[in-house]
């Protein structure tokens, strides 16, 4: 998983929504004359790039950009939102109006195509934006804010450092404004279900019981007790930073706090999002928006159902050949409980992930033309979030170099994390995975527009990553068995999570109901099950695009391989994937097809 900040969800309140429909059609429609009338359009995608990167400080620290507001957060306001939609839909609109992909080089008219996608996905999913929880474990201000500073605020000098303080200064009003927002929403209806705000109150708790010594002042100290100025400036930084937390973060998460306690005692326990009077619609979009297909819910539901299906039946041949005597489901149980397949200490789970990454390395070549700059690093996931997190996710690296992509993984319980699904997570989060192509897109070069290297499309980044499990087998890999069972295991995962997804928020499953799913159909261990149905209660969707993804790069490969024959060069097939950036599954359907059109011409 692709983890990013998400403070503002995608979302839509309790309004009617003819209301909501109006409201998308004020802002879809802005004028085009809000941006210049250009010459050519790489400028326009660079005006937009330069309003979005103004709207958006925390954008530009992903970037390692640092300039004058780097000690900013921007505004987390609904009136922050529309500002920023309204300047998405106003560019398109002006691209609309001067441009056509027909009359625009090839690589202008893809950059065309995805843009007018990303827009139009977004403005139907705009008017849900207010059915989004602003708090759950999954995101949210409590601890995307502190994570940000530790892992994104770098401090180089002095200023820099002045910049950390003002940010976690202003913690304390986005995190009034955010709460403001949670109790309207709240008003309406608009709540998690109540097991959510135990975790958030326990991200909560976890900082303010730290006191000064919390991870974001001790992370402020460290990076400050490295920098070459006078000791006695490191002090008055230090105790700068113990003031503004003092004086206005922990007063704000105090208030935060006794906001979650008193929504926890009123919240529901409906689960799924068809409980909105527009749930159904709001589905849909998000379905739309995560997938980049017109699939319903029932359609990639049965999907789901084959798919395990198959899997079960690919999983019924490693029984046989590690001779295991016993049904499917007992195995599961063998592989969820025997000792063997756990790990007793984080040092050697972690030196075990150092052993794959090293053999993966050098195998590299043989499999893409396109290859990284960005190293790549391996974290655990910091103590105050780790128990609300989930079990693994990346973070790109910066493009100036300043920050590697990291791999971070959650050792909080290692009952939860198994020897057996070590490599495939290796291979998902890291190389050839997400860091492969997340640093490929970054590196694109600084003639593709900004949205592409740094944007996103769920099902091709997230079915890439599941394709990248799967790929490590082609390349040699999954030498033990219990590990290729691993593999399938975390395919059958989420061919499960089309299921369970949908069974939640369409077919009004509970989750009791979805969590008895998985552990009659999955090995995984009963709180990496627990934690999973969590997490697709409060991410609504964005768990479908993964094998939905995967199956299309599947598809396309092998109808390449077929078609070119002894010609296929899966080096070449690659570069075709990775080098176009983020697209739908539609448009790297039609990529691949127009390779395979221009390999048979040759």
């Amino acid at each position: 998983m692709v983890r990013v900040i998400r403070l503002a969800a995608i979302s839509m309140g309790a309004l009617a929504f003819s209301a909501c429909v109006a409201q998308r059609e004020e802002v879809a429609s802005a004028p085009a004359a809000t941006l210049p009338q250009v010459q050519d359009i790489d400028t326009l995608f660079a005006t937009y790039d330069q309003r979005q990167l103004e709207l958006s400080p925390l954008s530009k620290a992903y970037r390692g950009i640092r300039d004058d507001d780097y000690g900013d957060w921007g505004d987390f306001s609904d009136a922050g939102e529309i500002a920023s939609q309204t300047l998405l839909q106003s560019t398109a609109a002006t691209m609309r109006a001067n441009y056509s992909p027909a009359t625009l080089a090839a690589d202008d008219a893809l950059s065309y195509r995805l843009f007018d996608a990303m827009a139009q996905r977004s403005a139907r999913a705009f008017p849900f934006r207010e059915y989004g929880y602003i708090f759950d474990q999954m995101n949210g201000a409590q601890s995307d804010l502190p994570a940000f500073l530790i892992n994104i605020h770098s401090v180089a000098n002095a200023g820099e450092a002045a910049a950390y303080i003002e940010r976690i200064e202003g913690i304390g009003p986005v995190l009034d404004t955010l709460t403001t927002e949670s109790r309207e929403r709240a008003g309406r209806g608009v709540m998690p279900p109540k097991w959510v705000y135990a975790y958030v109150i326990s991200d909560i708790q976890n900082l303010l019981e730290a006191g000064d010594s919390n991870a974001m002042l001790e992370d402020f100290a460290g990076k400050v007790g490295k920098l070459s100025i006078a000791q006695a400036e490191k002090t008055a930084l230090v105790n700068r930073a113990q003031s503004a937390w003092n004086n206005s973060t922990r007063p704000a998460y105090e208030r935060l706090l006794a906001e979650m306690k008193r929504q926890e005692a009123i919240a529901g326990a409906t689960d799924g999002i068809w409980r909105f009077p527009e749930g159904a619609a709001y589905y849909g979009a998000l379905l739309a928006n995560y997938t980049t297909t017109d699939l319903t819910a029932g359609q990639i539901h049965d999907i789901g159902l084959r798919e395990v299906m198959r899997i079960h039946g690919e999983m019924r041949q490693i029984m046989r050949q590690v001779e295991f005597e016993g049904t499917l489901q007992q195995f599961f149980e063998y592989a969820r409980t025997d000792p063997k397949f756990y790990f007793t200490s984080r040092e050697d789970y972690l030196a075990a992930v150092q052993a794959v990454q090293d053999k993966v390395e050098p195998a590299l070549p043989r499999y893409f033309s396109t290859l990284s700059k960005a190293p790549l690093v391996v974290k655990p996931v910091e103590a105050f979030r780790e128990q609300s997190a989930g079990k693994a996710f990346y973070q790109s690296p910066a493009p100036d170099g300043s920050r590697p992509g990291t791999y971070y993984v959650n050792l909080y319980s290692l009952e939860d994390m198994s020897r057996n699904e070590l490599e495939a997570l290796f291979y998902h989060e890291g190389l050839p995975g997400h860091h492969l192509q997340r640093a490929v897109q970054t590196e694109l070069g600084e003639n593709i527009p900004a949205f592409r290297r740094f944007g996103g499309v769920t099902a091709y980044t997230e079915g890439w990553g599941l394709y990248a499990e799967e790929l490590g087998k082609d390349m040699g890999f999954y030498t033990d068995p219990y590990s290729d069972f691993g593999r399938l295991g975390m395919e059958l995962w989420r061919a499960a999570r089309l299921v369970v997804d949908t069974g939640i928020h369409s077919k009004r499953w509970s989750r009791e109901q979805a969590i008895d799913y998985l552990k009659q159909n999955t090995p995984n261990p009963d709180g990496d099950i627990r934690k999973a149905i969590e997490r697709y209660v409060v991410y609504p969707g964005q768990a479908t695009a993964y094998m939905i993804g995967k199956l299309k790069i599947m598809e396309l490969r092998e109808k390449a391989r077929s078609e070119l024959g002894p010609g296929f060069d899966i080096r070449e097939f690659h570069d075709v994937v990775l080098r176009s950036g983020p697209v739908p599954l539609s448009i790297l359907e039609e990529n691949v097809d127009n390779w395979i059109a221009g390999e048979r011409r040759e």
